[in-house]
């Protein structure tokens, strides 16, 4: 990998950090080449402060290191991608990023909506959620719902209704989340399962 230290009159070259499972932005930071070496060389990832004048390596203190996977530079060799695992929050201030957001594993709304679902079977009180009455039922009721909608969602696969095909492939995603919960399992554990099998 050849990068350019030269294009900056300090040799530094920006180094955005981002988390590998996430894919989350988590920081940036600067690195010179003695800091891209020692990253390699330990594989945990490490700058050259510009306040302190001198290599730090993120977690020396705290202990939240950002844990190396992959180091990419860009098309013009002056700035790096750096994926990494991190350990614990990533800015100084305690927050999972420097720009205060949650780094969480993330599947857009389908993340969203798991925490209702795991909120409404934990609410067995809830009177009047659908979720908490499908968990009250138990795993059989569950599983045939999931079954159901299957095979409603096969059916208008092979009609040309687009509306009915989606609504009825909805109903299948949102019932087979609540199959995972019910079965104490996530998406991501079926991303993983994915993720191995490729």
């Amino acid at each position: 990998m050849k990068i350019d230290f030269t294009k900056n009159a300090d040799g530094l070259v920006p180094a955005i950090i981002q988390d590998a499972k996430t894919k989350n932005v988590l920081m940036l930071g600067y690195m010179n080449q003695e800091a891209l070496d020692a990253t390699q060389a330990t594989k945990k990832v490490t700058f050259f402060s510009r306040s302190k004048k001198r290599l730090w390596t993120k977690g020396e203190e705290s202990g939240n290191y950002l844990e190396l996977v992959s180091i990419k530079n860009d098309c013009d060799q002056d700035s790096l991608l750096v994926t990494t695992n991190p350990v614990g929050p990533t800015c100084h201030k305690g927050t999972d990023t420097c720009w205060a957001e949650e780094n969480i594993q993330g599947y857009g709304f389908l993340s969203t909506l798991e925490k209702i679902i795991t909120s409404r079977k934990e609410d067995t009180e809830n009177t009047d959620s659908y979720i908490t009455s499908l968990f009250k039922k138990g795993i059989n009721k569950i599983a045939q719902k999931v079954g159901e909608e299957a095979v409603e969602t096969v059916i208008e696969a092979k009609d040309d209704n687009a509306d009915l095909f989606l609504n009825e492939s909805a109903d299948l995603l949102f019932h087979y989340l609540i199959l995972l919960q019910a079965k104490g399992y996530q998406l991501n554990d079926i991303v993983e399962v994915l993720k191995n099998r490729h």
